[in-house]
């Protein structure tokens, strides 16, 4: 019979605190090499030893998952069959934070739980165990995986208990291809003869030109030449973390901090950062920004890209995918969009690929009313074993892959739906659902075979490009977009990760003050933007003094302790 436990499940609907996402498009690069030999056998891969018998536990992410089938899916019945676990899952709806905070109080605790910035809340009450002896007693495949990183589990200074098995970054994660910057549709390079795109004039006169030779589609529709996405937690995506990624800062959430000194700043009182809104607030002038970027919907973005008239796009393929997937879809490839390293000047680099070293961050979690803490460990580790590593990536051989020669090979008709028809595919075959519920290798790293764990890999990246893309990468003498961008060896390690990985401790003023400022910011920037240009300097000198008011001083001042305490923490190591 198989057993089961539920949960009550909390339903919001309120806005995301600040830093929630501000990392998502950052990168968690290690350059260090894992040749990821056999795993271990104590039951994890599947054999005789292992406890099967059918067990449902329930599992809490606060990252939605539209394409999550219940474990219907393909790769998902490999893995009950492998370990016997089901899981029941709900993903958050709204506000993550506030839903984990009220998860947290209730005492009524899903098995499992995966938390980002609300794994505090967890921490405090009670609700999560440490997971130091269970890794050391039961998970020889998860202390092979993250070897000499394991110290970089532990919590604080004060608490060096585990709490979280990370799931936010690949161990020895390397970066094959750039998934942000600013995007150009590949029909605008071509039509102008493929011209320079490095800084934000030149994005800016690609975008001019190219509206003036087609202000309208086909059917008489107006193009339009860029497009903001800043529908609630968006905002962080498209419209303020470029502000720094594109004046020469790194991906530290809100904050920026000084790499010698430690000293923080809110990173939007910067003088390069008010240039770069002010550059905005130019594009909107000249009527090259869309009207709409600060009132539409997630869905009416989304729907905008998938007509095909949006020109240019500040984002990443992972919040815009969906629109551009419909453009595949009906083989509109020249409307797909290739990705460019603009700053606000040639003085800047940007600064996707800054390197942070291994981030252990946020992950998942054991629930203290788990009812098999040892069965809840020993599926996480056959997720993190050979066998599971290679089913959750590249799904059931002889289905989605194929050995030959050694060598792991997708099908052509495979790699074309998990390209062009990617949502029902990943729901169809899982895979892509479980990457994130345990932990993993990152690309780059090889198997015992001389395989990679994940199908992120120089080949097959560009296997996946169709043949405009390819068209377009060759035009700007590069392979994949990473070639146009520059590269982690050009920027120093942070010590500290990234700041947005930083846990805060749940007494912490932060919390509060960073909400403060966030509410100030999301409407003056928008404000800024939309603002005439002579009036611009009027309305960020009143942002500027709203801050001021709101203790900005204060929350970089804690927020600087935190990042101190984080650098002694994994320096100790």
């Amino acid at each position: 019979m198989t057993r089961k436990r539920k949960w009550s499940g909390v339903v919001l609907t309120t806005a995301m605190v600040a830093g929630l996402l501000a990392g998502c498009g950052g990168n968690d690069n290690n350059a260090g090499t894992n040749n990821g030999g056999n795993a271990s056998n104590s039951g994890a891969n599947g054999n005789a030893t292992a406890d099967t018998t059918p067990l449902t536990m329930s599992y809490y992410s606060e990252d939605p998952n539209p394409n999550w089938a219940g474990m219907q899916d393909e790769v998902g019945k490999q893995i009950t069959s492998k370990t016997g676990i089901t899981l029941e899952a709900e993903f958050a709806v709204g506000d993550p934070v506030q839903k984990s905070a009220l998860i947290a109080t209730s005492g009524d605790y899903p098995d499992l739980i995966a938390a980002k910035n609300s794994i505090n809340k967890f921490v405090d009450a009670g609700a999560v165990i440490d997971l130091t002896d269970l890794i050391e007693e039961h998970a020889p495949n998860i202390k092979k995986l993250y070897g000499d990183q394991m110290a970089r589990l532990r919590y604080s200074n004060e608490d060096k208990s585990i709490y979280v098995i990370p799931t936010n970054a690949g161990v020895n994660q390397t970066y094959f291809n750039a998934g942000g910057g600013f995007e150009l549709q590949h029909r605008v390079v071509k039509e102008l003869g493929y011209p320079t795109i490095r800084t934000v004039k030149d994005f800016e006169n690609a975008i001019k030109q190219y509206l003036a030779k087609y202000p309208t589609d086909e059917n008489g529709n107006p193009n339009i030449g860029l497009t903001l996405n800043a529908d609630d937690w968006h905002m962080y995506i498209s419209v303020t973390n470029p502000a720094f990624l594109t004046t020469g800062a790194p991906d530290d959430g809100e904050y920026y901090i000084d790499p010698k000194t430690y000293e923080v700043t809110y990173h939007f009182k910067r003088p390069e950062e008010k240039e770069y809104f002010r550059w905005l607030n130019h594009m909107n002038a000249e009527g090259l920004l869309d009207k709409e970027s600060f009132v539409q919907k997630y869905d009416q973005y989304k729907a905008k890209v998938a007509s095909g008239r949006v020109l240019g796009l500040i984002d990443q393929d992972w919040d815009y995918g969906d629109g551009e997937k419909a453009l595949k879809a009906e083989g509109k490839f020249e409307y797909g969009y290739g990705h460019y390293p603009v700053t606000l000047s040639e003085e800047f680099k940007e600064t996707s690929f800054w390197p942070t070293g291994f981030m252990s961050g946020y992950g998942i979690a054991i629930s203290s009313t788990n009812p098999d803490p040892v069965r809840a460990i020993k599926f996480l580790d056959y997720l993190a074993s050979e066998e599971g590593q290679v089913l959750v990536n590249w799904g059931v051989e002889g289905k989605h892959y194929n050995v030959e020669d050694t060598k792991r090979v997708i099908p052509a008709d495979v790699n074309n739906r998990k390209v062009n028809d990617a949502a029902n595919f990943q729901k169809e075959s899982g895979i892509g659902n479980y990457t994130m519920i345990g932990p993993h290798y990152g690309d780059g790293v090889k198997d015992s075979t001389g395989n990679y764990f994940t199908t992120n890999f120089p080949e097959q990246i560009v296997a996946g490009f169709n043949d405009v893309e390819k068209e377009v990468l060759a035009a700007y003498k590069a392979t994949t977009w990473k070639d146009l961008f520059p590269k982690e060896d050009e920027f120093e390690v942070k010590p500290w990760g990234a700041a947005w990985n930083i846990p805060v401790p749940g007494d912490s003023e932060i919390t509060i003050l960073d909400e403060k400022l966030k509410t100030i910011t999301w409407k003056r920037i928008p404000e800024a933007i939309l603002a005439t240009p002579e009036n611009f300097d009027k309305v960020w000198d009143d942002y500027m003094k709203e801050l001021d008011a709101a203790n900005v001083e204060k929350a970089e001042e804690l927020r600087g302790e935190l990042v101190k305490a984080r650098v002694e923490l994994w320096s100790g190591e």
